[in-house]
């Protein structure tokens, strides 16, 4: 049986700065979606690691590319030796309303999207990811609370996640989305990012940042307060800043390195 009943990828031959573009139809979007990758150039191997990043409200599966110059980012720092190559995957979230949050609701499930069918159509469709099995996971605001989400509703498929300028509890959606909150909540739904981390063993790596003038700090600084206090390892970082792409774009850098770090210590730096 088919993974995807239909698929499309970019023509390389139109193809720039290492950018491709991937449809998909998938049942968990009842519909299609989109992903925007960069692939490294000059890479022979079938084994890439596939590093997500999801964005926020009212984005989509270009804005990490050509709001954040993620791409850019990621192949500095590949040719630098910082980080290994690696292919970023930047989806879209379903595009539901202002932002899916990246949970079920509505007949759809924006999670599974992201933990199942965009690595699968990466693999299947990226031959410098054929047989890739090392997946990491960032996002910033509504994407860091899917990152966050994610991390525990499916840890065993990501091996390190990092948020930027997250939302940690359902409730802030409000701040951002015309939608109201209640459309998000399905019977069972979980929306407070720490009562999800205390009930999940084996989390992966975790690190989460957020800056000094976001108008999110105080839910990054209880999240790791609690964290803290419930014994869960983590890294929380605050730099100066607000809940902007000048912010993104500088710690973006910040993730990719701590993906391919050893270090699992909890500690914060200021």
């Amino acid at each position: 049986m088919k993974r995807f009943r239909t698929t499309e990828l970019s023509d390389p031959r139109f193809e720039s700065h290492g950018l491709r573009f991937i449809t998909v139809k998938t049942n968990n979007l009842r519909g299609r979606g989109d992903v925007c990758v960069f692939v490294p150039p000059g890479h022979k191997r079938d084994d890439l690691p596939i590093i997500t990043l999801l964005h926020g409200v009212y984005g989509s599966c270009w804005c990490w590319a050509l709001k954040g110059g993620a791409h850019r980012t990621a192949a500095h720092m590949m040719a630098s030796g910082e980080i290994p190559p690696a292919i970023l995957a930047m989806p879209s979230d379903g595009l539901w309303g202002d932002g899916s949050g990246y949970l079920p609701h509505h007949g759809r499930d924006f999670g599974r999207w992201i933990s199942e069918d965009v690595i699968d159509a990466v693999r299947l469709l990226i031959p410098e990811a054929k047989n890739s099995r090392e997946n990491y996971l960032g996002g910033l605001s509504m994407g860091g609370y899917g990152t966050l989400r994610l991390a525990a509703e499916h840890p065993e498929v990501y091996r390190a996640v990092s948020a930027h300028s997250s939302i940690t509890r359902l409730e802030e959606m409000a701040l951002f989305v015309e939608e109201p909150v209640s459309d998000y909540r399905e019977a069972g739904t979980i929306g407070d990012i720490i009562d999800l981390f205390r009930g999940t063993p084996n989390l992966p790596r975790l690190r989460f940042d957020c800056g000094s003038e976001d108008e999110l700090i105080s839910g990054n600084r209880l999240l790791h307060q609690q964290l803290t206090e419930a014994r869960i390892d983590h890294i929380y970082e605050e730099f100066s800043g607000g809940h902007e792409w000048p912010y993104w774009e500088r710690h973006l850098a910040d993730g990719l390195r701590f993906f391919f770090e050893d270090s699992t210590n909890s500690h914060t730096r200021n």
